[in-house]
């Protein structure tokens, strides 16, 4: 079993944590080639979209997050993940779609100005009061779907969790995280003392020590950032139109295959 990643990746994130959820044990690898648009690795040959994660078993190639937890929920059945009722199987899906869109976006976003450095001075403030603004609207939102429960899909850890865990880290990272008085807040206490996220976050904060090196890469052109779907949609709609169109000047930027 192999899952391609980078560790800072929440859909990659996921993934790991599902995988631990379940005891199955795996490799991991980090392609050379991610960010460059190659696909003439192993990893880009089978993934035309050259993202990650990929899940390698066998000879079965999967890739996008959702469809490779769907596998893994259906070759791993023990213990499920996703709850027993229609209902409750649709509002886990749905809190997986809010994650990795809306709030995926954002958190991509605040980072594309803090560490890649895609803006500064009153454009930069900007971008982030608007990542400010609505990481609070969705961590509310959250906060609605959570109710009483110690998990989002009630008694169990489950699917839900398992999607919002690398976001909500992401934002306490970040310094916007939920009010500690709140129930989302209590749940994100227990979500780190559960052992398939604490090693899921400790190989991301190890994973720091490679980010430099990354961040240069981007710098040099060796490696292009894509702007896909609600990422290139939430730099415009918050104000950052002028990131696109600097990057797509001087080719810092690319969008999602196929390319041309």
């Amino acid at each position: 079993m192999l899952l391609y990643e980078a560790p800072g990746s929440p859909y990659a994130q996921k993934i790991k944590i599902a995988l631990r959820e379940k005891s199955v044990p795996f490799d991991v690898e980090w392609p050379d080639s991610l960010g460059t648009g190659r696909t003439d690795d192993p990893f880009g040959l089978a993934n035309p979209r050259t993202q990650v994660p990929m899940l390698v078993d066998g000879d079965t190639r999967v890739f996008d997050s959702t469809i490779i937890l769907e596998y893994i929920e259906e070759r791993w059945p023990e213990p499920p993940l996703l709850p027993r009722s229609p209902a409750d199987r649709a509002a886990a899906r749905m809190i997986e779609d809010v994650c990795d869109t809306q709030y995926e976006a954002v958190t991509w976003g605040y980072g594309e100005v803090t560490a890649f450095g895609r803006a500064s001075g009153e454009l930069a403030e900007t971008l982030k009061a608007a990542a400010a603004r609505q990481t609070a609207v969705l961590q509310g939102w959250l906060t609605e779907r959570l109710g009483d429960g110690p998990w989002f899909g009630g008694a169990t850890f489950g699917w839900a969790d398992a999607s919002v865990a690398p976001l909500l880290h992401r934002s306490v990272l970040n310094g916007m995280g939920p009010a500690p008085d709140t129930a989302l807040a209590a749940w994100y206490r227990r979500l780190v003392e559960r052992p398939s996220v604490a090693v899921t976050f400790t190989e991301y904060a190890a994973a720091a020590s490679r980010m430099p090196a990354v961040l240069e890469a981007f710098r040099t052109g060796a490696k292009v950032r894509e702007y896909r779907d609600y990422r290139l949609e939430w730099m415009i709609r918050s104000g950052g139109i002028e990131v696109v169109l600097a990057g797509l000047r001087d080719g810092t930027i690319r969008f999602s295959w196929p390319h041309a």
